[in-house]
């Protein structure tokens, strides 16, 4: 086919990669293949040998190169062309996002070596929240610490902004949105735009997640820095972070599995496991509990992400709560997640000019 672009989204998580390949024709991406695969930390993608996998021998490398960045700090509030400066700057940010902003520069190095003529664009998760009032993005601390950038950024933006474009702002109406996986959040959208969301600083706040708390007592956290995780001394800040991003959430509670497919098949023999289970649903019950005030009432309930898109009896357990917020059953909507699809669309007017 002339007069295309063709256009790879690489989205590198802290232990997974999902690869796009989208054709740009007449500005709009379709989708050609997709593909998913696990990775190890530290460990930069195989880009070239996908691309090459996937397609014959000798065909033409991609012409745009777009690229899931977790945090993009204050100052982005849309994709951005990369460069020197701007992976510096991403760079900056890393002790913000120590699971995903690595593995998402990673990703963009090993494209910036695998397809050095591409056009290469990055996409924040952070850029959706933008739309935040100041009153959500203050946090109860000093207001200097809001001017050193310690404040709410939220994440999974691409994932929400996915969700606004496949159900439409009008038909949302006032609506959270709860993005379930791994990690979790979950967001208020008036009008498509975002007012309120459960992350802030970092990924690790807001609901319980995979692996991480969610929102903790800061107390907590002085306390063991003071006397350790066994009362044995202070606890160094690299064992702490360890704590709060790979050894709590649902593996910390059920002390098996972070995987919610295993601990519902587990829950009804295991105590721990159902005790993970019903910690997970409540905890996202109260989030979106919280966010309705916010919303002045509630109009629309999404789920997406993997727990979100497949596993109904959490959903049924999320909304089991909330029948006294009066929400009809065909307002409770489930759409799948494509961050790779809106990617795509935003990357799209940065396209070299199509040969042909």
């Amino acid at each position: 086919m002339s007069g295309h672009v063709s256009l790879l989204a690489v989205n590198v998580g802290s232990s997974s990669l999902k690869l796009a390949r989208f054709d740009l024709v007449a500005g709009e991406p379709v989708e050609r293949w997709r593909r998913s695969d696990t990775t190890e930390p530290d460990v930069p993608p195989d880009l070239a040998g996908n691309w090459r996998d996937a397609h014959a021998p000798g065909s033409a490398p991609p012409g745009l190169v777009v690229h899931r960045i977790v945090h993009g700090g204050a100052d982005h509030a849309g994709p951005a062309l990369v460069d020197d400066a701007l992976v510096a700057e991403l760079w900056a940010l890393e002790p913000f996002a120590p699971l995903h902003q690595p593995a998402g520069l990673r990703g963009v190095a090993a494209a910036q070596r695998a397809f050095p003529d591409a056009v290469q664009v990055a996409c924040f998760d952070t850029a959706f929240h933008r739309s935040l009032p100041p009153v959500a993005t203050h946090l109860g601390l000093p207001h200097g610490l809001w001017e050193r950038g310690i404040r709410r950024y939220g994440f999974h933006g691409l994932s929400f902004e996915h969700v606004v474009d496949e159900v439409g702002a009008d038909r949302l109406g006032r609506a959270v949105i709860a993005h379930l996986g791994s990690g979790a959040s979950l967001c208020a959208v008036v009008d498509g735009r975002s007012v309120d969301t459960t992350m802030g600083l970092s990924p690790a706040g807001g609901v319980v997640m995979g692996t991480r708390p969610g929102d903790l007592d800061p107390g907590v956290l002085t306390h063991l820095a003071r006397h350790g995780l066994d009362g044995d001394g202070p606890l160094d800040t690299d064992t702490l972070e360890d704590l709060v991003n790979h050894r709590s959430g649902l593996l910390g509670l059920s002390g098996r599995t972070s995987d919610m497919q295993q601990l519902l098949g587990a829950r009804a023999t295991d105590p721990a496991a159902d005790l993970a289970v019903r910690v997970f649903c409540r905890s996202v019950a109260k989030a979106v509990g919280s966010l309705v005030p916010v919303l002045g009432g509630i109009d629309t309930l999404v789920f997406t992400g993997g727990i979100g898109e497949h596993a109904a009896p959490i959903r049924a357990e999320v909304c089991e709560p909330l029948g006294f917020l009066g929400l009809a059953p065909d307002r409770v909507l489930v759409v799948a997640a494509d961050e790779e699809l809106t990617m795509a669309r935003q990357a799209a007017p940065f396209a070299p000019s199509p040969a042909g």
